[in-house]
């Protein structure tokens, strides 16, 4: 390690790449790339299977009036290939960002039957699996200085990949909302002992929150 004069120390990042800071301030590494990179996920349960995780990234043109943010294309390309990975109709359950209300995604899901959506009620990011993914993904690379754009879409990709290898991960980010799958009730037949405790729904989802269990 090279010696500094002065108030000057040697740090180094999450990757070992060294780097110049000074006591009392702040250290800002100056990235020269404007290119970014957005990803679309979806979080898949289903009772007595496995948890998935499905995701779409996506690399905006650096072209002048380019799109940079997701399409309503582009997330209707998400719901197609999680129904063609799922091999099933599928009940998506996502938030009002202005893209998932457009009419051409309106008019797809009118046009297949396998597709129904719901929509969370508004401002509501706590009761979003998917939020608590990006939380996760955050965390690993909250402290990492990345040299290239392909360097911080490699990392993405691998922190996602890991992600969808650990069910428990993703079965979390469903409980942390505080929501499990509503499961169709059987009758409920006399002689067959206590009728088991409704659980409290939530308006318009398809989900609901278990009732708290008694002391």
């Amino acid at each position: 390690m090279p010696r500094l004069r002065g108030r000057g120390r040697l740090l180094d990042d999450a990757a070992g790449r060294p780097y110049l800071g000074w006591r009392g301030h702040t250290s800002v590494i100056r990235v020269r790339s404007r290119r970014g990179t957005s990803v679309a996920a979806l979080c898949c349960y289903k009772p007595g299977e496995k948890s998935r995780l499905i995701h779409r990234p996506r690399t905006p043109l650096l072209l002048k009036g380019a799109r940079k943010s997701f399409s309503w294309k582009d997330y209707r390309d998400l719901l197609v290939r999680a129904h063609i990975q799922l091999d099933g109709p599928i009940v998506v359950v996502w938030d009002n960002l202005n893209t998932h209300l457009a009419a051409g995604l309106k008019q797809y899901e009118a046009e297949h039957d396998w597709l129904t959506t719901i929509r969370l009620p508004p401002y509501a990011p706590d009761l979003n699996p998917v939020e608590a993914v990006w939380s996760l993904v955050r965390r690993a690379m909250a402290n990492i200085a990345f040299d290239t754009p392909d360097d911080l879409d490699r990392t993405l990709r691998r922190e996602l990949r890991r992600i969808q290898l650990r069910p428990h991960l993703i079965g979390g980010c469903l409980t942390a909302t505080g929501l499990t799958i509503k499961c169709p009730h059987r009758r409920h037949s006399r002689g067959a002992g206590p009728a088991p405790a409704r659980a409290a729904h939530l308006p318009g989802l398809g989900v609901r929150r278990d009732p708290p269990i008694p002391p």
